[in-house]
Formats: structure tokens, C-alpha cells, sequence
């Protein structure tokens, strides 16, 4: 019998699920773009472009997702999730070309934000008064999917030689899990509708100066973290150690880290999260450009630490600081960083493809052409973090001793 109650720990748990299998679609494709390359007779900008599709689909879904939230009701958004896992998974397995596999990983980045669309406000509202904590610990999911995805495929890919195809069916059985999951559930209002305030004021709230700068800082934190990682296998596959696992290893430090936010968040407070964030982003980007062998990990460890807590700490802050700007808010900043991401990757693409042109030019073979062109492509991924730094000691000065807004509503 369908129980008509708000259970906030089930549907913390069933969002946790959905997020994921967002991730396990993100390590999943880092694992088997190149292969792509291969199959399909795919340049880097081509593959690029269908990694970038999948960011133009999140975008897609959290832009129009946000104002919907309110007005359909969470559940029904996460409808538009699992029926989009389900048919971008079906899509993929049968690509032929190109256009299919961009049709294919199109329907499952619409899902993937369909799922944040949804989630996202979901957890603010279920823990008002803990958001940053909370959807650390959510968003631990990202990097801990990220993590069992990648372990799966190294484990299918490099040592039981299995084809893509039967990786990609792997994400079939944890969407049908969640999907069966959150329909037996009840969805509560979110916390912008609970408390009264209106969707004209909301609107508002969203077009206000800190806003939009928070937006645009999304751009650059999105792209540090997520462009990196799409293209961990290209950059980081001549370096002497598996690409997949390293990837593995930075979002295994992720996951611990957004496990145990709580106490960071007590100690720095969000906006010292983001500052000290950047910083280790930064160093960890420069000393990946230079690490080989075993060494990388300890690059990529830095790295890890630096992104750990940008995606959650960002929509934390904006929820805390302010609420006003409700589900919608939270979608546009999701929107705004997948934007910035699918915008990103064919630029790295082309980048990386330029720099190996550069060295095979310069008389290196093609393992040495690789190797220097992902460190050349993180060298100038590497100046984004540092914009991030200025930015966010500004940010720091500004609202370091400003209290949180609580908005009065009822789960």
C-alpha cells in the first residue's frame, strides 16, 4: 500500500541512487570515448562535441526543469529522469555514427539533469537548516558513482576485454531501482512554495547582482571539475599509470571529502570552502601538467581536494545566502555549469589536438606528442581555478560574517 506520508530519509536515499547513476554515465563515458574515436572514426573535436551533448542535455533539463518544479511538482520531473535513462542507454547501444551517438548521449544528459533538477531542491527542502552539509553528503554520491562506474569499467574494459556496448547496459539495472523507488514515494513543496514566497519574487531574486555572479563563478568551478574529468583518459593516458584509475582515485577523495563536510563547513564556513577550493584546484592542475608514473596520484590528490566541494558548496551557498532564488535558483546554477562545461569540451578537445599536432611537428613520436599535449591542455585549464581565487576572496570579504537566511516553512 502506498504510504502518503513524507519520508525524508527514503527519499534522501532514492535521491542519492538516482545521483548515482548520473555519475556511473559520466565515468562510464570518460572510459569509452576514446574507444568511440576508434569505432566511429571520431576526431577529438567530434568526440568533444557528443561529451559536450551530454552537458547541452543537463542544461536543457535544468533550465526548463527549474520553473517547472514548482508548477508540475517534483515527481513528475523525475518521471522525465528515469524514462530518459532508460531510452538514452537504448540509443547509445544501437549507435552507428556519429549523429546516433549524440541523439544517444543527448536523452541521457537531459536525465542526468533532470535528476539535479529534482534533487537538488528536494534535499534543501528536506534539511532547511543544513543545506551545505546535506547536499555535500548528496553530491558524495557524484564522485562515489563516478567511482564504482570507473571501477566497473576498468574492470570490463582493460582486464576482461568486454565491448562497450555490455558497459553501457550496465546502467540499466540501478535505473530501474531508483525509477521503482521514488514512484512509490511522495514528494513534498519545495521550500520556496512552503514558505510563501511568490514566483514573481523568486524570479526576481534570480536576476540580482550576487546572483549572477555566483552564476558566472559556476562557469569556471563546473569547468575546472567536470572538463577536467571528461577528459582524464585523453589527458592523462600516456602518464605510466591507467588514466581510469586515477579518475577513480580523485573521486574517491571526493566522496570521503563531501562525506565529512559537515565539520569544514562549521570550520570555513561556505564561502572559505570555495577560496580554499580554488587554491588546491589550482596547484593540483600545475602539478598534474608536470607528474608521471606514480607520482600523479599524489598530483591528483590535490586536484581532488581542490574540487571536492565546488558543485555542492556552490548551490549550498546560494540556498543559505539566498533562499529567495528557490528550485529555480539551484537549477540555474546546475544549468549554468553544465552549460559552461559542454561549452569547454571541444575547446579541450581542440586544444589537445593542436598540442600533439605541435609535438609531431617538433619531431616527438605519437606516445610523446600525447603526453605533452595533456600537460599543455592542463596548463591552460589550470587558469581558470586561478580567476576562481580573486573571485572568491572577494566573495570571502563580502560574506564571511554575514549570517545564512532561513526561510519559515513546513516539510
Amino acid at each position: 500500500m502506498k504510504n502518503n506520508t513524507i519520508q525524508p530519509g527514503k527519499l534522501f536515499f532514492t535521491s542519492c541512487l538516482a545521483l548515482i547513476v548520473t555519475a556511473m554515465t559520466f565515468a562510464i563515458r570518460a572510459e569509452i570515448v576514446k574507444i568511440w574515436g576508434n569505432d566511429f572514426n571520431l576526431n577529438g573535436e567530434q568526440l568533444g562535441f557528443i561529451a559536450g551533448t551530454a552537458f547541452w542535455g543537463f542544461t536543457l533539463a535544468q533550465i526548463v526543469g527549474g520553473p517547472l518544479i514548482d508548477l508540475l511538482g517534483m515527481k513528475k520531473i523525475i518521471y522525465i529522469a528515469f524514462f530518459g535513462h532508460i531510452a538514452g542507454v537504448i540509443m547509445t547501444i544501437m549507435a552507428w555514427n556519429f549523429w546516433s551517438l549524440f541523439a544517444g548521449t543527448l536523452l541521457i544528459g537531459i536525465a542526468n539533469g533532470s535528476v539535479e533538477a529534482t534533487c537538488n531542491p528536494l534535499v534543501a527542502t528536506l534539511f532547511s537548516t543544513q543545506k551545505t552539509k546535506m547536499l555535500n553528503r548528496f553530491h558524495m554520491w557524484f564522485p562515489g558513482g563516478n567511482v564504482i562506474g570507473a571501477l566497473i569499467a576498468y574492470f570490463m574494459i582493460e582486464q576482461l576485454h568486454m565491448s562497450w556496448v555490455s558497459l553501457m547496459c550496465v546502467l540499466l539495472v540501478p535505473t530501474l531501482l531508483y525509477g521503482g523507488l521514488f514512484f512509490s514515494l511522495r514528494f513534498p513543496q519545495t521550500e520556496r512554495a512552503a514558505s510563501g514566497i511568490s514566483y514573481s519574487g523568486m524570479l526576481k531574486a534570480c536576476v540580482g547582482p550576487f546572483f549572477l555572479f555566483m552564476v558566472l563563478c559556476m562557469f569556471l568551478t563546473a569547468s575546472t571539475e567536470l572538463g577536467t574529468g571528461q577528459w582524464i583518459s585523453a589527458l592523462l593516458g600516456q602518464v605510466g599509470v591507467s588514466a581510469i584509475l586515477i579518475f577513480a582515485f580523485i573521486n574517491g577523495i571526493m566522496a570521503i571529502g563531501r562525506l565529512f563536510a559537515g565539520p569544514v563547513v562549521h570550520r570555513l564556513n561556505p564561502v572559505g570552502m570555495l577560496l580554499f577550493s580554488s587554491i588546491f584546484a589550482a596547484l593540483g592542475l600545475f602539478w598534474l601538467s608536470r607528474a608521471s608514473g606514480y607520482e600523479t596520484f599524489a598530483a591528483a590528490g590535490v586536484f581532488a581536494i581542490g574540487v571536492c566541494y565546488f558543485w555542492p558548496t556552490m548551490l549550498g551557498f546560494v540556498s543559505e545566502y539566498m533562499p529567495q532564488t528557490g528550485a529555480l535558483g539551484l537549477n540555474i546554477m546546475g544549468g549554468a555549469g553544465m552549460l559552461s562545461v559542454a561549452v569547454i569540451l571541444p575547446f579541450m578537445g581542440n586544444w589537445f589536438d593542436a598540442n600533439k599536432q605541435k609535438a609531431i611537428t617538433q619531431g616527438a613520436d605519437q606516445a610523446l606528442a600525447e603526453l605533452q599535449a595533456g600537460r599543455d591542455t592542463l596548463t591552460t585549464v589550470a587558469i581558470l581555478p586561478i580567476i576562481l581565487i580573486v573571485a572568491f576572496t572577494f566573495l570571502y570579504i563580502r560574506f564571511r560574517n554575514k549570517p545564512k537566511v532561513v526561510l519559515a516553512h513546513n516539510v
